[in-house]
């Protein structure tokens, strides 16, 4: 069928050895601090606390390892697409040489949702802890300039009736946009117009930064927690996805949109050093470190305050407020090395997204200037100032809550395709050269699958609506431009007529 037609393995391959319009920049310990930069930020900072507050309450551990081990899965199979086909556009170039164009337009357009939204939600979380900084020395910003104009909350009786679950439940919050969420995006795109090393040694100062100011946190943390706090660890259920086993798996599913810093890392290896050895270490040593870090700063967090307090903008602020005079040195300190980490998340969020507008638009699915390559700074500068500019936007709209759960449904789906992309190309291509292979892969695909569409299942209804109807525009675009203009399907009509 044309619709599944794919990219030659081959093809891929060879464009990996001629295409030298991007700067190979990236060793292995910048990918890795890339990953740990995009993974350690909103999800720390921020969703820890608001997750455990109203979905798994001490049991979030629960929820992180069960996000992580669903992130492990996919991440072995990251590891292997990406040592293969060292090229940018991460999950959709891997779909397209596996399962075929449309389901690479899938993917392409489901990771526009993923990066371009993470950017935006982590930027809303940066704004939070910037707002609350500047407050503690003086400096007050206007509400109105700081939050979200509306707040949303699903109808409970909408069902599946998705023009009630878009049109119904908005209330206003009087603010008019979130102008430091809009700053901060702002601030990031320019840079990553400038260079992608500049990008990377920023990103390696600001990852040094957030690792101290976390393993601070532990450390003193840890001499304070009270066993207590952790009774219930699994909270008596309230309702559906609210405490209870199901609100871990709730918690699970939100939460996880804060793992897919390792996904970023693969858009970037067209600009690494030396992809096939560098791009496996990066993935999933970044993983593996901030899947630590997760786990035993939850531990801490809901060890020394009730998670009942923690539904806020700053919980690990308001966690060591609650400690008293004797440690109210470091509340400062945790909120610029929120305000760091932050930034460096929002950098690889938005190094993301332009790279695979640049895959994108190399094989003709978008129009030719997104993969516009600036002949200085030798980025994708017109797809960045475009993610920019719609970033900016949607931050500045937006609330935090919608955001994370947009991203995680998202990202869910990038993995579970990849996973099974990995099971398909076994059987498919056994013959190429794999610098970096899957272990057990008949096993670990499937999971992989399997523990990304459970991990789905716990989202509620108006996030399943919202996706259908993001991906219901992308079919509309491809069918009314993409599949006319790909590069493929021109090929393959030619070779047709001759």
């Amino acid at each position: 069928m044309t619709l599944f037609r794919r990219r030659k393995m081959s093809d891929l391959q060879s464009e990996v050895l001629r295409d030298h319009s991007l700067r190979r920049a990236l060793g292995p310990l910048n990918l890795t601090t890339l990953g740990i930069g995009a993974v350690i930020g909103a999800g720390i900072f921020v969703l820890t606390g608001q997750a455990a507050a109203n979905y798994a309450g001490p049991a979030i551990v629960f929820s992180f390892i069960l996000a992580g081990f669903a992130c492990g899965l996919a991440g072995l199979c990251y590891a292997e697409f990406s040592s293969m086909i060292p090229i940018s556009g991460s999950a959709y170039t891997y779909s397209y040489a596996t399962l075929g164009e449309l389901v690479a337009w899938i993917i392409g357009w489901d990771l526009i949702l993923e990066y371009l939204f993470a950017a935006a939600t982590v930027a809303v979380g940066w704004s939070g802890y910037v707002v609350s900084f500047l407050k503690d020395v003086g400096i007050h910003i206007r509400p109105a300039f700081t939050a979200a104009p509306y707040v949303h909350t699903a109808p409970p009786d909408a069902g599946w009736n998705i023009w009630r679950l878009f049109t119904q439940g908005w209330t206003s919050t009087g603010a008019v946009l979130n102008v430091p969420a809009m700053c901060i995006v702002a601030a990031i795109t320019v840079l990553l117009v400038i260079g992608i090393k500049e990008s990377a040694v920023f990103n390696n100062i600001i990852v040094a930064i957030k690792l101290t100011v976390i393993l601070a946190f532990i450390a003193v943390g840890a001499a304070f927690i009270h066993v207590d706090n952790w009774h219930p660890f699994v909270p008596p259920a309230l309702g559906p996805g609210e405490f209870g086993w199901s609100g871990v798996l709730r918690g699970a599913g939100v939460i996880f949109f804060a793992y897919i810093g390792f996904d970023a890392v693969s858009t970037a290896a067209q600009e690494a050093k030396n992809p096939q050895r560098d791009m496996p270490v990066g993935i999933l040593a970044s993983l593996g470190i901030c899947t630590v870090l997760y786990i035993i700063v939850a531990l801490v967090l809901t060890g020394i305050i009730k998670y009942t307090n923690l539904s806020v903008p700053d919980p690990m602020a308001v966690a060591i407020d609650s400690l008293g005079p004797k440690v109210a040195w470091l509340r400062p300190i945790i909120k610029v090395g929120a305000i760091a980490g932050l930034s460096s998340v929002v950098l690889v969020m938005m190094m993301g997204q332009p790279r695979v507008f640049y895959s994108m638009s190399k094989d003709g699915l978008l129009p030719e200037k997104f993969s516009a390559v600036h002949p200085r700074f030798r980025t994708p500068w017109l797809a960045t100032v475009l993610t920019g500019s719609l970033a900016m936007l949607v931050a500045g709209l937006f609330p935090i809550g919608l955001l994370g759960e947009l991203v995680s449904i998202g990202t869910l789906l990038a993995f579970a395709i990849v996973c099974a992309g990995i099971f398909v190309l076994r059987f498919t291509h056994p013959e190429i050269q794999r610098p970096f292979r899957t272990p057990v892969f008949w096993l670990v695909s499937p999971l992989g699958v399997g523990a990304c569409v459970f991990l789905m299942c716990g989202l509620p209804r108006d996030t399943w609506a919202r996706l259908i109807v993001w991906m219901a525009i992308g079919f509309v675009i491809y069918f009314g431009y993409s599949r006319r203009h790909s590069k493929v399907q021109q090929e393959a009509r030619s070779s047709a007529q001759s």
